[in-house]
């Protein structure tokens, strides 16, 4: 059997081969089991500010003028001047004559008036005189009666004696009666004189009324701006007849515009927290604004820049908007057309679309954190690279930050980024977000920290941006 040694010489490395596998697997247990850990999450977070909040609300209306002045013609009759700039959107100061109405008319009238005024007063002086007269002329008569009367007495002792004739007694007493009946007279025009003078005097008070009422229907012959205004409407040329009542001019007051705002009745409501209560039965007693603690700001929006102007909050509306849950508020700003910058700062001119932001009373050493980032009730924080779900109390929400009143501190890392699933100690790897951080500060200063919360960048000379702003914002 020559093939025998060859068959064996092939079966011997397959025998090895299971020999070293059995010795290797001897004693040997089976494969360790690793739990794997999943990477960490990325996240966006922020350091928690505790600044000095001051509430805010704001909403949007359009500017008008305080004042509005209508020229309505109060006499008749034909215009024959006007101010070389009676145009409408021209600006003209206070006690600017505007227009002229032809006043002959009323210049003949005054003249008439006048006229009669003297001839009553020449009544009144020769009614002085006469009375003067009358006096004297009684005077006489009343000597004259006593003289008579003296005479009579005489020749009655005569004809008692028998001395003298009942015929020549009787004549005497004719002569005292006539004599009686002139002094009567004389009393009687005395007496009418009081009545005639206080008719010559109700004549003059009537005439002293028309003088009155003719001189100020002269003086409305020519219309005067009562303040510096801007004309919004001209109903009148020159040589054109108006007529009592007609419409001539309307002007738009410019020392002080007003803005009606609608403003949301939650956001009032989170500004005037902590507010003293006012009784309105009776009147704010004093500025609504000192009351309330409250200034505000007026805001035009553009895309070439944002233009704002101190304002004040002047009152509220008298009624709320049922359907959209807002309430009125009217701000107003002192000199609305002073500083004004061609191309870059407009006047405060009326039809103006803008914005009206109110501020509250600073509430000091506040923790706030972005409205996006509450939770019902919870926060996430990140704690030695884990998530911690953290329970807070909220004290107030506005529409852009929370202010928390307990359960987390200032500093603490803040999550404000999405994150889904939320798992309690999963791991997290938080990368500050300091634009967030600024538009958080920035809402919750009231904007007052708006330029330093908010990154300046600067381009070096590669091309590169660079952050050279710190990544906490002060509080105010």
């Amino acid at each position: 059997m020559p093939n025998s040694p060859r068959k064996w010489l092939f079966l011997l490395p397959l025998a090895m081969a299971l020999g070293i596998a059995v010795l290797l697997n001897r004693g040997a247990g089976p494969p360790a089991q690793r739990d794997a850990e999943p990477p960490a999450r990325v996240v966006r977070i922020i350091e928690i500010p505790a600044v000095d909040v001051v509430p805010r609300a704001n909403g949007y209306g359009r500017v008008r003028p305080e004042r509005v002045w209508e020229a309505v013609a109060e006499v008749n009759g034909r215009v024959i001047e006007t101010h070389p700039r009676l145009r409408r959107g021209a600006l003209l100061p206070a006690d600017a004559v505007l227009l002229r109405i032809d006043p002959t008319e009323y210049e003949l009238r005054l003249s008439q008036v006048e006229a009669d005024i003297l001839s009553t007063r020449a009544q009144l002086a020769e009614m002085a005189a006469k009375e003067a007269n009358i006096r004297a002329s009684l005077a006489i008569e009343e000597e004259s009666l006593a003289l008579r009367t003296t005479e009579v007495e005489r020749k009655q002792r005569l004809r008692d004696k028998g001395t003298l004739s009942a015929s020549e007694l009787e004549q005497e007493k004719r002569n005292l009666l006539a004599q009686r009946q002139a002094v009567q007279a004389q009393q009687n025009q005395l007496n009418l004189l009081p009545a005639e003078r206080e008719l010559l005097e109700a004549q003059l008070a009537r005439y002293e009324a028309q003088l009155a009422d003719a001189r100020l229907d002269l003086s409305r012959t020519e219309v005067q701006l009562p303040f510096r205004a801007r004309l919004s409407e001209v109903n009148i040329e020159q040589a054109q007849y108006v007529r009592e009542g007609q419409v001539l001019i309307k002007a738009d007051a410019i020392d002080r515009a007003e803005v009606e705002a609608q403003i949301p009745i939650a956001r009032m409501r989170a500004l005037l927290q902590g507010a003293d209560p006012i009784d309105f039965s009776i009147g704010p007693g004093g500025a609504l604004a000192e009351r309330l603690g409250i200034r505000a700001r007026v805001t035009l929006r553009d895309a070439g820049g944002d233009v704002s102007w101190d304002a004040e909050l002047a009152r509220l509306s008298d009624t709320l908007d049922p359907d959209t849950r807002t309430v009125g508020v009217i701000v107003v700003v002192e000199a609305p057309y002073a500083d004004v910058v061609p191309g870059a700062r407009p006047p405060l001119v009326k039809g103006l679309f803008v914005e009206v932001e109110l501020f509250g009373a600073p509430r000091p050493e506040q923790l706030v954190v972005p409205r996006s980032a509450l939770h019902g009730d919870r926060l996430y924080l990140v704690e030695d690279g884990r998530l911690a779900i953290r329970h807070v109390t909220v004290a107030v929400r506005h529409p852009e930050y929370a202010i928390i009143a307990g359960g987390v501190a200032a500093g603490d890392e803040l999550v404000v980024s999405d994150l889904f699933p939320a798992i309690d100690g999963m791991p997290l790897r938080g990368e500050p977000d300091p634009e967030a951080r600024a538009r958080l500060v920035a809402a919750a200063t009231g904007g007052a920290d708006a330029a330093r919360a908010t990154p300046a960048v600067q381009h070096t000379p590669g091309g590169t941006p660079k952050d050279t702003s710190p990544t906490t914002a002060a509080a105010p």
